[in-house]
């Protein structure tokens, strides 16, 4: 018994009935993984750690409330939030963790009541006590701290005198550092406006400080899994974390092997497709012309993004300013890494939308009316904004955005979602009109394609997650407890960019190399359901390693560090698939070689950034001492630009190979730039980011969390001199991504002078 298979438009006789398993294993496989995750949420949401009505002392005088408490929250957020500092762990690196900086203050002035009626306690007055003496006061702190006091019945938290007299004292030096800003932590002078606005942010950092020490009802650990570490406290890192991360490895291992097992075992023998020289569709259609401009737009970001995240970096040797000039005055620390993360994001989201528009109607062969308007239109909309959604950003951490505003208009607070709402409803329609312009110019290849489950139909799939996931960012406000707006904030991030983003260029480039030859008819369908499964089956319920210490119950790190090892292969598989096929189509892999490049340098840094480094993020035991600190930009860098970049530019590349003239294709000013761009994000990480994050976790794990974000360890020499010596792999990558801004230029500049297909043409190539 024979299957048929639908490929393109075509049809190809498999003789084995398991291949067309792959969309029914998908479809039960996302049951599962959702099913799990929003189970997930539920438990998150009944179990997050409670805001107080009121917070007493034992003789019931009131400290704090939870109006108090949640309009902290608010201005924080509306003030830039996870860009200056974080808060359990999630933000910024150059400010203090807020929760671990907060929880240790308090606790050194609770030991100094305790131990001489004192709060001015300082580190090195608990160092000088005889080591029985110190000991015996740190359990006594420990039992102030780890004993939950929190009342379910009148929704009232009652502290100790202790626990008061040295909140109290937290609260006086907090008055000053939040008056007066720091110059070594970047943080402006006047960042809130007066004392009721510093009080309530206080009170915002203490719940999060007393939710992070206290034990959770019947565990003998805290509502954040005992993070931050502190010794003081009592905070050490729960047994299981070191089961749950052995697991993980055991895991990684084993699922490599099983998935390349089953991938290389289904391998059959296939005809590679004719090669042609020059692309059916030399000449590009009016909304293929338009959407080169996408990518001149892309650049130009990806430009901006870059000189941000120099300014950002400088911040940490200079904390007021640029070689000299006050930039804190003009553009404060937070404001700078907004921009630099939130223009990474668009840059790179905007080459996969110009790519989805570019080769809709490239493998739809029809070209519907109109397309190039709507092509400009999106274009300008989403000029709007991002110029609207930086100025608002700008506007809301200097204040000139009151809190309310700020929401709608400026900074969320969150990072990778920093727009405000009126903007991120914008985008969200933005994508909407996207998918739309790109069904009608599809909708052929989708009528040719009798099968709902073959890669056209895929394609389209694919492209509908884009807004939908997105849009998951409207789940939570700016008074959604913190747990709960992070674990929907995480969706955004995760599923949204490294899963169904991903999805979608891995069926872009599938369907395109199937067509050159890059790829078999069978391997193109077969390596996208599997490698979809893999991103799926993983990452959907992986999305829970990112929230091990947000106030979440325990079995979360069981599942997030059990399926986020899985997240490792995928893209290095297809690779695997480009490699061996290159060998047999030498003539096709030097016209597209600089896509075919740059889409391998995605795969290679698919292993090494979400790989090696993601084991930085993954294990429970590892995370526990690394979260917060700069081992993440390790991460952030190597997967954020190396993966997703790499891919972006792999996408643009081979979009305007196919229509650009030949006299513009500058092959040398590729190489160049592609050299470069690799080269520098090597120096940056072997010189400046490694030995940088590193050294802070070796503090963390010696010392705790807080020691390792103080003023002491991020002014030392060595943090500095690491700071320093990644400007060489700055200015490598600067001048690479310079390279490529001239060469796109100069290619959607020719590509203009040149005439576009009429439709006789666009007929012929239809039919070819």
């Amino acid at each position: 018994m024979t299957d048929t298979t639908v490929f393109n438009g075509g049809t190809a006789t498999a003789t084995r009935t398991r291949q067309l398993s792959f969309p029914a294993w998908l479809v039960l496989i996302c049951i599962v993984a959702f099913t799990v995750l929003l189970a997930a949420g539920a438990a998150i949401w009944k179990n997050a750690p409670p805001v107080p009505d009121f917070v007493r002392s034992s003789q019931q005088e009131i400290i704090l409330t939870k109006a108090e408490i949640q309009a902290g929250q608010e201005i924080y957020l509306a003030r830039g939030g996870q860009h200056i500092g974080s808060v359990w762990g999630h933000g910024s690196y150059l400010a203090p963790d807020w929760t671990a900086d907060v929880l240790h203050k308090w606790g050194l002035a609770t030991a100094g009541v305790l131990y001489n009626n004192n709060p001015n306690f300082l580190p090195e007055d608990l160092a000088a006590l005889p080591a029985p003496e110190r000991a015996s006061l740190q359990a006594q702190v420990s039992e102030e701290f780890k004993t939950n006091r929190y009342d379910p019945q009148t929704h009232s938290l009652t502290l100790t005198n202790a626990q008061t007299e040295g909140l109290k004292y937290v609260f006086d030096q907090y008055h000053n550092l939040l008056t007066y800003g720091s110059s070594i932590h970047s943080i402006p002078q006047g960042w809130f406006k007066d004392d009721t606005q510093i009080r309530n942010v206080t009170a915002f950092f203490a719940w999060t400080a007393w939710a992070a020490a206290a034990n959770r009802p019947n565990a003998p650990f805290s509502y954040t899994a005992n993070w931050p570490h502190d010794d003081l406290i009592g905070n050490q890192a729960p047994g299981q974390f070191i089961i749950w991360s052995i697991v993980s490895v055991i895991v990684l291992i084993a699922g490599i092997g099983a998935f390349l097992f089953v991938y290389l075992t289904q391998e059959e023998p296939d005809e590679i497709q004719p090669v042609p020289a020059r692309p059916a569709v030399r000449i590009p259609t009016p909304s293929q012309k338009v959407t080169s401009l996408f990518f001149g737009v892309a650049m130009v970001l990806f430009l901006v993004q870059i000189v941000m995240g120099m300014f950002t970096a400088h911040y940490a040797v200079e904390g007021e300013g640029f070689y000299g000039i006050p930039l804190i005055n003009f553009l404060p620390y937070a404001a700078s890494r907004t921009w630099h993360l939130q223009l990474a994001v668009f840059w790179i989201a905007t080459c996969w939308l110009a790519a989805g528009l570019y080769f809709a109607p490239r493998f739809g062969g029809f070209e519907p009316k109109f397309q190039a308007v709507g092509n400009s239109i999106l274009l300008i909309a989403l000029t709007v904004v991002v110029v609207g959604s930086m100025i608002g950003s700008w506007s809301a951490i200097t204040g000139v955005l009151d809190v309310k505003n700020s929401f709608l208009w400026g900074h969320q607070g969150y990072e990778y979602i920093e727009l405000g709402r009126v903007w991120q409803l914008l985008l969200i329609g933005g994508m909407i009109f996207w998918l739309w312009l790109m069904y009608r110019a599809f909708k052929p290849a989708l009528l040719k394609e009798k099968s709902p489950t073959g890669l056209s139909h895929f394609f389209l799939y694919s492209a509908i997650t884009i807004p939908l996931f997105y849009s998951v960012g409207l789940a939570y406000t700016n008074r959604t407890p913190l747990s709960i707006a992070e674990y929907w904030r995480w969706w955004v991030v995760h599923l949204w960019v490294e899963g169904f983003f991903e999805v979608f260029a891995t069926v872009v480039i599938a369907y395109l190399c199937s067509e050159l030859g890059f790829l078999k008819k069978s391997s193109a369908l077969r390596a996208t359901y599997l490698t979809t499964i893999l991103y799926l089956g993983s990452g959907v319920i992986g999305t829970l390693h990112h929230l091990y210490f947000s106030g979440t119950p325990s079995f979360i790190a069981a599942l997030g560090a059990v399926f986020s090892a899985l997240e490792v292969v995928p893209l290095t598989l297809i690779g695997f698939e480009v490699l061996q096929s290159l060998r047999l189509s030498r003539e096709a892999e030097g016209f597209y070689r600089w896509p075919l490049r740059f889409f391998i340098a995605t795969c290679i840094w698919n292993l090494i950034g979400a790989g090696v480094f993601g084991f930085l993020i993954n294990p429970p035991i590892v995370l526990y001492y690394s979260q917060g600190l700069n081992t993440t930009p390790i991460h952030a860098h190597a997967a954020l630009f190396g993966v997703y970049g790499c891919l972006a530019l792999a996408l643009m590349l081979f979009a305007l190979r196919e229509f650009v003239p030949e006299d513009a294709w500058n092959e040398n000013l590729l190489k160049f730039s592609f050299w470069m761009i690799n080269g520098g994000l090597v120096v940056m990480l072997i010189f400046g980011l490694i030995p940088n994050g590193f050294y802070q976790l070796v503090q963390s794990i010696n010392y705790g969390t807080w020691y390792a974000r103080s003023a002491e360890v991020i002014t030392s020499p060595w943090m500095r001199w690491t700071v320093w010596l990644r400007i060489p792999g700055d200015i490598i990558f600067a001048i690479g991504t310079l390279a490529m801004f001239v060469f796109t230029v100069r290619a959607i500049y020719a590509i203009f002078r040149f005439p576009v297909a009429s439709k006789p043409e666009l007929k012929a190539a239809e039919q070819s």
